[in-house]
């Protein structure tokens, strides 16, 4: 059930570059979840609440992926229009999750530190953050169509600047398809392979018929392959802080559509397996919407959480929604 009354939130002011704009986002807090109430157990996690969020600005929309910029709840997205749209997430006393504030919507910017010129090489699709010290540095974002993978330094939250190129094998970058690279994470210092990038294709497919992947890194390097489920694809990635990777899947059935999120053991995650993930929870129809961003972070009452967002395409039927879960003890 949606609250009726949608909360209209104030903007914070910030300077930004040629290009940004400040977004007025309202949102409507979402308390049930397949027939559960907030804090009771929906499949293997435990619903903690959601939003759905509106805006008059049309460049907000298409919100493909998620990742933490900095303290006190700063995220950003990436938009498959080709902008980062940053700001904070606000919580109420309860930990519960009712707003995204101060949200700033900037192009994403070529080598040159120019807006990318074409829609061809706009569609941002995974986004994850580089950590040194404890301290968000930079964002890793992959793009479909025009595929590549390239790092965007972070300032004041928002991540920006000119893109650095990050090499990537030749068999994704002949990838020419808003099909192709649709996954990106960092695996953290927990891991087996702590600080290596994984990459997860959309429907680039071996011959067994599971989807491709790499990974990136000094010792673990090399490809992989991911289950291929029915109906569903991989569409982002995150790891929990032990080195399990969570993965989301989506997908359309029978005209609506539908999602999963899957665990894989932290010791599954290396080159050269098939990894297989437990499915933790799975829905569709009217509870969900386009489920494209995943990320793990922790609300300020200090639990860790389960984030997963929609991405509306920047159509009116459709819904820019964040669902929040949390692990069972």
């Amino acid at each position: 059930m949606i609250r009726s009354a949608a909360l209209a939130l104030a903007l914070l002011t910030l300077a930004g570059p040629a290009g940004a704009v400040e977004a007025t986002v309202s949102a409507a807090q979402i308390t049930r979840f397949k027939g559960a109430e907030l804090d009771q157990r929906v499949d293997k996690l435990i619903f903690r609440g959601g939003m759905t969020l509106q805006s008059p600005d049309d460049t907000f929309g298409g919100l493909s992926s998620v990742t933490q910029t900095g303290d006190n709840q700063r995220i950003a997205f990436v938009t498959d229009r080709g902008h980062f749209v940053s700001g904070q997430l606000a919580y109420d006393e309860a930990d519960r999750l009712f707003g995204f504030i101060g949200v700033i919507i900037e192009p994403i910017q070529n080598s040159a530190g120019q807006p990318l010129p074409r829609q061809y090489a706009r569609d941002a699709e995974g986004m994850d953050t580089i950590w040194r010290d404890g301290v968000p540095a930079a964002v890793r974002v992959s793009f479909e169509h025009l595929t590549r993978v390239a790092d965007f330094s972070i300032h004041d939250g928002r991540p920006g600047g000119p893109a650095r190129e990050v090499p990537i094998p030749q068999w994704l970058t002949d990838l020419r398809t808003n099909e192709s690279l649709e996954s990106i994470c960092i695996a953290p210092p927990a891991s087996p392979v702590a600080g290596s990038t994984i990459l997860i294709t959309e429907e680039a497919l071996d011959e067994d018929g599971n989807h491709r992947g790499e990974m990136l890194g000094v010792e673990d390097r090399g490809p992989f392959t991911y289950f291929n489920s029915p109906i569903v694809n991989p569409t982002d990635c995150a790891f929990l802080p032990n080195g399990d990777l969570l993965v989301l899947e989506r997908g359309v059935s029978l005209f609506s559509f539908a999602m999963n999120l899957r665990r894989v053991p932290a010791a599954e995650v290396r080159p050269g397996n098939l990894m297989r993930g437990e499915l933790l929870l799975s829905a569709q129809g009217a509870e969900i919407d386009n489920m494209e961003s995943l990320m793990v972070h922790r609300t300020p009452g200090g639990e860790l959480r389960i984030l997963m967002g929609s991405d509306n395409n920047f159509n009116g039927w459709q819904r820019t929604m964040i669902l929040e879960f949390a692990l069972p003890e």
